[in-house]
């Protein structure tokens, strides 16, 4: 199907609000129930040291009278696992997404989410979801492109089909090429303007011996004068053990991808887009955020090992970028 001309835009949003109030589907039953393995979980991820969500004597001690979840775990709660679970067929949102995609509105973006909590959830409570389609937008024009705007509610509900929470998730199908900042077609000679240079790290006293290193090409990790543990990125005092005195040691180099992003929008002109960005865990056990190079962004996988590689962004200024080993192996 071809995109949807001018003249038909209030036909095709007409089309849209259709879906309006449509549940995408039957309840998603989350599961596990409310647990206390996966709350200590996330708050020692998240380093959320409230008391209520892990003692149990201090839940009782205090309104909730026994051990709830952090709130915005309520997701948590009801995410499918990483393996895709049994197809159902085609779902009202389905349904949506390709009449979109077939007026050209082809490219997707998140743009927010609300979440409205009724109660804390307790340990023991299974949670469901429905889904329904809130709203759809009339034509909006933004700088990634024309597009419209869906939101879908999402009600939590437990097995007794008491709601505790609400979730609003909205984003934007929009049709790639049409941004504010692109280039009118009949202007390709247009001189590109020059690159900007890449902006400055927060160079501090407690971070600048790292940042000479690299202009050095040398990678190397704080480690505390009192205990000896490696820390990245530079403090002051070790957390451990309180120390302030450190040195530094000097790090082989070499790691494997801990996780990673792949960055699409906002573009920023000192970068090449798509950007790969990494978490690294080293060899020597810290982990540190760089590009990953050398590697389409679509082939990045986690566990993958990787080796530096030094890039010269101004006289002043050395990075560490990661690429993969090629055989898959340290070298």
């Amino acid at each position: 199907m071809s995109p949807v001309s001018p003249v038909s835009d209030n036909a095709f949003t007409a089309r849209l609000r259709q879906f309006e109030g449509r549940t995408v589907g039957p309840p998603e039953r989350g599961a596990d129930a409310v647990n206390q393995a996966m709350i200590r979980h996330w708050v020692e991820a998240v380093g959320d040291d409230n008391p209520v969500y892990t003692d149990a004597d201090a839940a009782r001690a205090s309104v909730h009278g026994d051990i709830v979840s952090p709130p915005v775990m309520l997701q948590a709660w009801v995410m499918r696992g990483v393996r895709p679970r049994p197809s159902r067929g085609g779902s009202v949102q389905d349904e949506l997404m390709n009449l979109l995609d077939g007026a050209g509105f082809t490219s997707v973006v998140a743009t927010n989410c609300e979440q409205e909590y009724e109660r804390y959830v307790q340990l023991g409570d299974h949670l469901s979801t429905t889904t329904v389609i809130a709203a759809v937008s009339d034509e909006k024009t933004t700088a990634l492109g024309v597009g419209h705007f869906v939101t879908t509610r999402v009600d939590y509900r437990t097995d007794d089909d008491e709601l505790v929470g609400t979730m609003r998730f909205r984003i934007l199908k929009f049709r790639p090429g049409t941004g504010r900042g692109a280039q009118p077609a009949a202007e390709p000679e247009a001189a590109a303007p020059p690159r900007p240079p890449r902006p400055r790290p927060a160079v501090t006293p407690d971070n600048a011996f790292w940042f000479e290193a690299a202009r050095e090409h040398r990678l190397v990790i704080q480690r505390c004068g009192g205990c000896g543990r490696l820390r990245h990125p530079p403090r002051t005092r070790c957390g451990e053990c309180g120390s302030y005195e450190w040195d530094a040691r000097e790090a082989k180099g070499t790691g494997a991808v801990y996780s990673f992003v792949v960055n699409h929008y906002p573009q920023v002109p000192a970068f090449d887009y798509p950007l790969a960005v990494g978490l690294i865990e080293l060899d020597e056990g810290t982990r540190l955020v760089a590009n990953v190079v050398g590697i389409e962004p679509s082939a990045i996988e986690v566990g993958m090992r990787v080796v530096v590689e030094w890039e010269e962004h101004d006289s002043d200024l050395s990075l560490p970028a990661f690429r993969p080993v090629a055989d898959g192996s340290a070298p």
